[in-house]
């Protein structure tokens, strides 16, 4: 005899049953808008060069770059960050082509301007890292320290050059103190109102940035752990927003994405701008290469971690894959 109403009288279950209707009570939608290209440009090569630690992923010329540009363009992707490769011989201690009008990475960003002009947001990395001979964010003391102030001073022109070069956002990356601050009132004095700052809020000193060193051709000596985040702290974080904000800043990010999505999460939920989280060299590569060895199925990786950032609370991502997944979704 049939039993009405016995247990289970609930089923969640009833809202999994086909493609269709998980797709219409999803929570949490990717759109190619969502996604920001990092990309990098090498001076001094003819072709592009393939990064051993991210397949898939190369050091850009100017002309690839270019096309690069317009197909994110094309996918619909939000945003390009570039990052600039100077010649090893031009770097310095003081990061001299960052702030050099015909450095690499200012003559990128008026190559991708005059490329897909409005359609693609030109994001600039502004720091120090990838033009200094020590391969840290800032200018060092007499005891081999960053100098946080002098830094300051730097970083305040290379916000200026890269406005000049057509950046749409400067993104200060090197965490140091007041940077948000010095950058909006360099771009101010120059009538750069216009420029937006995406500050690097949260940037944890990772073990997966690895792969990253060797698409910058970092000259690093020592770590950074003196000015990016301790992994074991999530309070500093919010109080690194709340100066940001205050500074300035008119978007904020959290930096590596996968590892610190409680991070994002707190940082999501405590403000109304734009939130959003870098899914860096490591996450990236750790996937391919595991994708590689069949280990995992690498197209519902992607989906599955770019999904959980959003979910976490990011507006925006920066990510590897951002031009084929938004060719994906599309």
């Amino acid at each position: 005899m049939t039993k009405y109403g016995s247990f289970p009288g609930t089923r969640p279950r009833r809202l999994r049953t086909s493609p269709v209707m998980r797709r219409m009570v999803a929570e949490t939608r990717l759109h190619p808008a969502d996604f920001i290209l990092p990309a990098f440009v090498r001076e001094g090569v003819s072709e592009p060069v393939p990064i051993a630690a991210m397949p898939g992923v190369v050091q850009h010329t100017r002309d690839s770059l270019k096309k690069a540009a317009a197909e994110a363009v094309e996918a619909g992707v939000s945003g390009i960050m570039l990052f600039g490769v100077p010649e090893e011989s031009k770097k310095d201690g003081l990061g001299t082509p960052g702030t050099d009008p015909d450095g690499i990475l200012q003559v990128a960003i008026r190559d991708v301007r005059a490329e897909v002009g409005d359609d693609l947001l030109v994001m600039s990395d502004l720091c120090l890292d990838e033009t200094t001979d020590h391969g840290h964010c800032g200018v060092l003391d007499a005891q081999g320290r960053v100098d946080n102030d002098a830094t300051l001073e730097r970083y305040a022109e290379m916000a200026q050059v890269q406005a000049d070069a057509g950046a749409h956002v400067v993104g200060p990356s090197g965490m140091m103190d007041g940077q948000i601050g010095v950058v909006r009132d360099a771009l101010d004095q120059i009538g750069r109102e216009d420029v937006a700052i995406l500050a690097y809020t949260a940037k944890y000193s990772s073990a997966f940035y690895g792969p990253f060193r060797e698409a910058v051709g970092s000259s690093l000596q020592g770590d950074r752990k003196t000015y990016q985040q301790d992994p074991a702290n999530w309070r500093e974080s919010l109080r690194e927003l709340e100066l940001d904000l205050a500074e300035g800043a008119d978007m904020v990010m959290v930096k590596p994405a996968g590892p610190y999505l409680d991070i994002l999460a707190r940082v999501a939920d405590s403000v109304d701008v734009p939130v959003a989280a870098y899914q860096i060299s490591g996450e990236y590569s750790m996937i391919e290469a595991a994708a590689e060895k069949g280990w995992i199925d690498r197209d519902r990786a992607i989906f599955e971690t770019l999904t959980g950032i959003k979910r976490a609370g990011a507006r925006n991502i920066l990510t590897y894959w951002a031009t084929e997944a938004a060719q994906k979704l599309r």
